[in-house]
């Protein structure tokens, strides 16, 4: 895919096919305008007649314009003015380009001339890169019959003047950058467990390595974390018929020494859920429950690509979660790398027990932040939705640039809260902790509205009080 800057509003491109923004009350942008005065007045004629009234997200395709030279002219429909939100923006210029997709091969967007809140010339342009690239992409690596090749080849994004292209130069190349990596995370992610296994993951960190060369790769087997005592991390892989693997990136960018930012991601390539098995439909989608792990690939790789001037440390945990004869079971009780014992009450919370250990190891690294990102649970699903990522944080200033960004990006994250008083959920009478928290249980033994077997788990944590799933109860 080929993206280029335009300076002005020059519409007579022979060929192409333009991108223009209309209002509900039949505005038009300035290439709006020198579009419709070239036609005689052909595009406020439609709107006039009813055929573009400018409802947000709304498309009109238009073929062979009077008087033009544009193959195409798509309307999109910006809402109730010609200012949009950053997240109206982006939902514009994705429907634009679905719009256009199977229709042209060149298009000029001049969506850029909508005003954008708090948004610079820059970010949109970064926006249209990034949207169209979300928009093409495809994963087709196992179809027999292959997709022909993509019809829609070039885009050129309009920009006002010759200040704004050249600072458009900068956004442009990151906005590819940026789009590509996130196209390599998804094609990671996209591989069947049968194929994305702890080893295939080591293996695209040493390619990447390859590829970037200020990116250095350490992969640690199981012998080695044996001797680390990653009890944890092994006690999820043991079940398994694959080994599990620890794979550790390191980039330092050019320029004086940074800070130190530490990303650790959860590689769980296939969830069972292991002895606590899954039902069988819930294991549909299990395949990705390694993205925390090609997250940290594509942060890595966009980060060399663009040579950030930063120390990033990844780090990736890697293991099958699978029932076995060697599984580890509800109620055994590991030792993590940390020296503290975890009661393994429900195997399906693997995620926690491979990232402990990896946490933990990330330390000899001295990180001055550290990201944790993982698909570590659905009930954030439940909370939130799809719309954003749940977060917690223990660093206030840390969450805002995270939230920030999120933002920015349109990968929106939701604090939630850590408090101190969720720790007493963790109790275990026999390990420092357990693995699982239980669902919400009120204080002073009200248990209105928690279900029986709710209650049985919280009632087994009441210290002191008899119970029948202690071994030592003597009834």
């Amino acid at each position: 895919m080929k993206f280029t800057l335009k300076q002005g509003n020059s519409v007579n491109q022979r060929g192409a096919s333009l991108i223009i923004g209309v209002s509900e009350k039949g505005e038009l942008t300035s290439a709006g305008h020198a579009i419709d005065k070239m036609s005689k007045g052909y595009i406020r004629q439609l709107i006039k007649q009813g055929e573009m009234d400018g409802k947000k997200a709304q498309t009109l395709l238009l073929h062979h314009v009077p008087h033009t030279d544009a193959q195409h002219v798509l309307l999109v429909g910006c809402g109730k003015s010609l200012t949009v939100s950053p997240s109206d923006f982006r939902k514009l210029a994705l429907l634009s380009i679905r719009a256009l997709s199977q229709k042209a091969r060149h298009a000029i967007s001049f969506l850029t001339e909508l005003t954008v809140e708090k948004e610079e010339m820059a970010w949109k342009i970064k926006q249209v890169v990034e949207t169209c690239s979300e928009a093409l992409y495809r994963f087709t690596t196992y179809k027999s019959e292959k997709a022909p090749a993509q019809f829609f080849n070039e885009l050129t994004i309009a920009v006002p003047d010759k200040k704004a292209l050249t600072q458009g130069e900068d956004a442009l190349q990151q906005g590819i950058t940026i789009a590509d990596s996130v196209s390599y995370t998804k094609d990671i992610a996209n591989q069947p467990s049968n194929i994305c296994t702890p080893a295939y993951l080591a293996e695209q960190a040493k390619k990447l390595s390859k590829e970037c060369k200020a990116i250095k790769v350490k992969v640690l087997e199981e012998s080695d974390m044996k001797k680390l005592g990653m009890g944890a991390l092994l006690a999820v892989s043991q079940g398994s018929a694959l080994d599990a693997k620890l794979i550790c990136l390191e980039y330092k960018g050019p320029g004086k020494k940074s800070e130190t930012v530490a990303l650790v991601g959860k590689g769980i390539t296939f969830d069972t859920g292991g002895i606590s098995l899954k039902p069988s439909d819930s294991m549909i989608g299990m395949k990705y429950d390694m993205c925390g792990a090609a997250t940290v690939l594509g942060t890595m790789r966009a980060a060399a690509k663009l040579k950030l001037p930063i120390h990033i440390v990844g780090i990736m945990a890697a293991a099958e979660n699978m029932p076995s004869g060697t599984a580890c079971k509800p109620e055994d009780i590991v030792t993590t790398m940390s020296g503290q014992t975890v009661e393994i009450m429900n195997t399906d919370a693997e995620g926690r027990l491979v990232l402990c250990d990896a946490l933990t190891y990330c330390e000899k690294y001295k990180p001055d932040t550290v990201i944790d990102i993982a698909t570590l649970t659905g009930a954030v699903v439940v909370a939130l939705g799809t719309h954003a990522t749940g977060m917690l944080a223990n660093n206030d200033e840390l969450a805002k640039d995270l939230l920030k960004a999120g933002t920015q990006s349109h990968d929106r994250a939701w604090q939630l809260p850590l408090w101190e008083e969720y720790q007493d959920q963790l109790k275990s009478p026999f390990a420092d902790m357990s693995n699982v928290g239980g669902r919400g249980v009120y204080e002073a033994g009200d248990q209105r509205n928690v279900k029986d077997s709710e209650v049985n788990e919280a009632e087994r944590y009441k210290e002191g009080q008899p119970n029948s799933h202690l071994a030592n109860d003597s009834s």
